[in-house]
């Protein structure tokens, strides 16, 4: 299983690696008021997806700080209550 995924992991490198070496024309990106960014088109699908995982990250910090917080919580709960005994088991019931 571990050869398989190696495979795949490989695979999908070689792939984006080939991708990035037949994209090497120049591209222009404009932006506001005349500006504009000339670069290899690689370079932009590496900048997009940069943005997108940043974005990505920024859009999952509330959340993070809501469990965080909610973990936060329980665990001082959990330390300022005593645990109750053990209780003895049930015998079964029945024949």
């Amino acid at each position: 299983m571990w050869l398989l995924r190696w495979i795949l992991k490989a695979a999908i490198f070689f792939t984006l690696f080939a991708f990035a070496l037949n994209n090497q024309q120049d591209a222009t990106v404009h932006f506001f008021f005349g500006t504009a960014w000339r670069t290899p088109l690689v370079l932009v699908v590496l900048a997009a997806f940069a943005a997108g995982l940043v974005a990505g990250v920024l859009a999952m910090v509330p959340r993070w700080w809501k469990h965080r917080s909610a973990a936060s919580r329980v665990h001082t709960a959990a330390a300022v209550t005593p645990s109750a005994p053990p209780q003895p088991p049930v015998p079964p019931h029945g024949l």
